[in-house]
C-alpha cells in the first residue's frame, strides 16, 4: 500500500507573502493528512524575504531560493528514500526547482506540470522578478545559472520528459513577450485542447508520452489556479475558465494508477482569499479523491 508523507515548504520567495505560505496548514487543518492517512515529515525552512529584484539576474531572492531548494532536495530524497510519496505543500510555485533537483540526483525523471500558467518566462520578460513565474522554465534549463544548473545537474529535466497540462495565459504571454512553450520539445496540453478531447482522454494521451521515455517516474507539480476561477478564486492571478473538480479528481487518479508518479507539489491557493474555508475544504476533498 501506497503510504504518503506531508512535507511543509511554505516559502513565497517567488512571489511574495500573499498569504500563499499558509496553505500548509490549512489544508492540513481541512483533513488532507487524516484523509490520506499521511504521515507527517515536518516543515522545510524558508530564508527571509527580500523584496528588491538581485541585479544580475532579475530575480527575486535568488540566492535563497537556491538556499531553500537545497534543504527542499534533502527533505524530499530522506521521504522518497523510506519508499514513501511525498505531498509537498507550498508555498508558491518556485518550490518545484527542489523537488526536480531531488529527482535529478536520482536519475531520470519527469514531470507532469499542471498549471493555468505555462510559467515559461524568462527574467527581462517578468514584470516583477518573481520565479513564480518562471519554475518551468527554469527546471528545463532556462534562466540564470544560480538557479537552473545546481549542483552542475542542468537541466534538471529535459523538455521531452515534460507535460505542460491545462495552461490557458496564452494571450498574457503574447502581452509580455514570454517565452513560447509551443516552440520546445515540451508536450503541450492547453486547457483548450483538454476540454476538446475531454479529461480521460487527453490525460491518457499525456501520460503516455511520459511512459514512452523509459523514466524512472515523473513527478506531479499541481498549481490550484488551473481549477476553474469561479469554484477557485483563492489564487493571486486568476483566470478565466479551467478545470473542475471532478476534473482535477480524475486527472490526479489517473496519474496515481499509472504507476509511475513519485511525489506532488501542491501551490498557490491562498487561503486568505478563502474567509470561510469552504475553498479549502473542497480542494482538499478533490485531492484525496485522486490521489488515493
Amino acid at each position: 500500500m501506497l503510504k504518503f508523507s506531508i512535507i511543509d515548504a511554505p516559502s513565497i520567495l517567488g512571489l511574495k507573502p500573499t498569504g500563499v505560505e499558509t496553505l500548509p496548514e490549512v489544508l492540513k487543518n481541512a483533513g488532507l493528512i487524516r484523509g490520506l492517512q499521511a504521515e507527517y515529515a515536518g516543515s522545510v525552512d524558508v530564508p527571509p524575504y527580500v523584496s528588491k529584484r538581485d541585479k544580475s539576474t532579475l530575480l527575486l531572492n535568488p540566492h535563497s531560493i537556491k538556499e531553500f531548494s537545497l534543504r527542499l532536495a534533502e527533505k524530499v530524497t530522506d521521504v522518497m528514500g523510506k519508499e514513501q510519496f511525498p505531498i509537498v505543500l507550498g508555498g508558491d510555485c518556485s518550490i518545484l526547482i527542489g523537488c526536480m533537483l531531488a529527482l535529478r540526483r536520482l536519475g531520470k525523471y519527469g514531470l507532469f506540470f499542471i498549471d493555468g500558467h505555462a510559467d515559461f518566462y524568462q527574467p527581462e520578460a517578468e514584470p516583477n522578478g518573481e520565479v513564480a513565474s518562471m519554475e518551468l522554465a527554469i527546471v528545463s534549463g532556462r534562466g540564470p545559472s544560480i538557479l537552473t544548473d545546481i549542483d552542475g545537474l542542468k537541466p534538471l529535466v529535459e523538455d521531452k520528459d515534460i507535460v505542460a497540462f491545462g495552461y490557458r495565459d496564452i494571450e498574457e504571454q503574447k502581452e509580455y513577450c514570454s517565452q513560447d512553450i509551443r516552440k520546445t520539445s515540451i508536450n503541450t496540453f492547453d486547457i483548450e485542447q483538454v476540454h476538446a478531447l475531454g479529461i480521460t482522454t487527453v490525460t491518457q494521451q499525456a501520460i503516455y508520452k511520459l511512459q514512452k521515455n523509459q523514466l524512472k517516474g515523473f513527478w506531479i507539480h499541481l498549481d490550484a489556479d488551473v481549477l476553474n476561477n469561479s469554484i477557485m478564486p483563492a489564487v493571486d492571478y486568476p483566470l478565466p475558465g479551467g478545470l473542475q473538480w471532478d476534473e482535477l479528481s480524475a486527472l490526479l487518479k489517473a496519474l496515481m494508477t499509472s504507476g509511475q508518479a513519485k511525489g506532488i507539489t501542491i501551490t498557490i491557493f491562498n487561503p486568505k482569499l478563502d474567509p470561510d474555508g469552504s475553498i479549502a475544504s473542497k480542494f482538499t476533498r478533490s485531492i484525496i479523491a485522486g490521489l488515493s
